[in-house]
């Protein structure tokens, strides 16, 4: 699995509760814009219609090299993939529970683009300081175990 881009800001305002992965619907200029890396995740969202999950705010950018024929949007609702019970699953927990679908990374896998989407509930302002907390907690004891290591 090669990991195309990440989603860290979802990571940083979401608790993960569970991970699924979907395929993309994508048209050709799109495969070629995110073999060249360039794609963002940053304010990408999942949402439920008809059965069907779509991802929405995800800005793949054209390549300069794009034909004249075809008018790429850079933000363009994509289908995602997924299998209908799955589907099932995560829209009775997001109805039912208040939890978010959100996208946390694009990967290849056997050279197709696979989207990782987590079920999240969103974190506080408080929460989101502990988790700081804790990482440079985290931080200070390996700058620790370095130094007594020597």
């Amino acid at each position: 699995m090669k990991t195309i881009v990440d989603n860290r800001k979802a990571l940083h305002d979401y608790a993960i509760e569970d991970r699924y992965e979907a395929g993309l619907v994508l048209q050709g200029w799109e495969v070629k814009a995110i073999r060249q890396g360039r794609v963002q995740l940053k304010e990408a969202y999942v949402v439920a219609r008809n059965d069907e999950l779509f991802l929405f705010g995800a800005h793949v950018s054209a390549l300069t090299s794009t034909s004249s024929f075809s008018h790429p949007e850079a933000r363009r609702t994509r289908k995602l993939l997924l299998h209908a019970r799955e589907i099932d699953k995560l829209v009775g927990k997001v109805r039912q529970a208040g939890f978010t679908m959100v996208p946390l990374n694009l990967h290849w896998v056997k050279g197709r683009v696979k989207c990782d989407i987590a079920l999240a509930k969103g974190k506080r302002e408080y929460d989101k300081r502990n988790a700081e907390r804790e990482r440079d907690w985290q931080r200070e004891q390996q700058k620790i175990m370095k130094i007594h290591r020597r």
